[in-house]
Parts: structure tokens; sequence; C-alpha cells
């Protein structure tokens, strides 16, 4: 059966396997998929992530991190979705927490966090807000 939203699949599924303290999950790979991993392992959120083949098909290990037992991530949520896509010019790109947590984006420059896009200057849709 086809995923019809890819991404949000992949962070309903870090979300599952936090509120269960699983130390990895898989999701199938894609390039977006990799590419926000890689802005949640810059950002401290994440252990890391690799690529695996199972079955024949490319997958991502995700390691989730904790912290005494607590996850490191208390929320992950989906911002832009395939019925309503939302973006944000590079001056009204909102802050989460009040700065604490992170905003992740797809702009013409790639996917980043939202302060590098602040400091490259760019918008672009907002993918996910993390805390």
């Amino acid at each position: 059966m086809a995923i019809s939203d890819p991404l949000g699949d992949m962070l309903t599924r870090i979300r599952n396997a936090q509120m269960r303290g699983m130390d990895k999950v898989v999701t199938p790979a894609s390039k977006l998929r990799a590419r926000v991993l890689e802005v949640l392992q810059g950002e401290g959120y994440i252990r890391g992530y690799a690529e695996i083949e199972k079955d024949g098909h490319k997958h991502l290990e995700i390691e989730l991190k904790y912290f005494d037992g607590t996850p490191v991530i208390s929320e992950i949520r989906r911002v832009s979705k395939p019925g309503r896509r939302v973006y944000s010019s590079k001056s009204d790109i909102p802050l989460v927490r009040n700065g604490l947590g992170i905003s992740i984006l797809s702009t013409s420059k790639g996917v980043m966090s939202d302060n590098t896009a602040r400091n490259e200057n760019v918008g672009g849709e907002i993918l996910c807000r993390v805390f």
C-alpha cells in the first residue's frame, strides 16, 4: 500500500517508538527523510541513523536519544501536510517554544533548521516542528 505522507509516517514511527522506549526504529528510505534526519542529528535530537538493506529494499535505521530515561524529543509534529502546504518567508519563520525547539524547512538551498534558514536568509516550506 502506498503511503500518502512519507515524512509524516516517519515522524509517527519516531513518536511511537519513543513512547514504547525503543532504542531504534526502522523506516523506508528516501532522500527527504534522510535530510530531515541529518538536521535532527545535527541539532542533537537523535543519536544517528544508518541506511540498511532489508528484504531487498533500502531502509533507514534511526537511533533514538534519551536523557535520564525520558526521550529527548518531547514533541514532534508535522506542519505542512499534503492537503495543506505551509510556507514561510525569511522574515516570518516562527519560533518554536521561544527558540527552545526547532522548525525544519525545505528551502531552495536544501532542508535545514529554522536558525540556519534565518542565517542563510531564505524561506520555504515548514515541514515539521520539534521540541
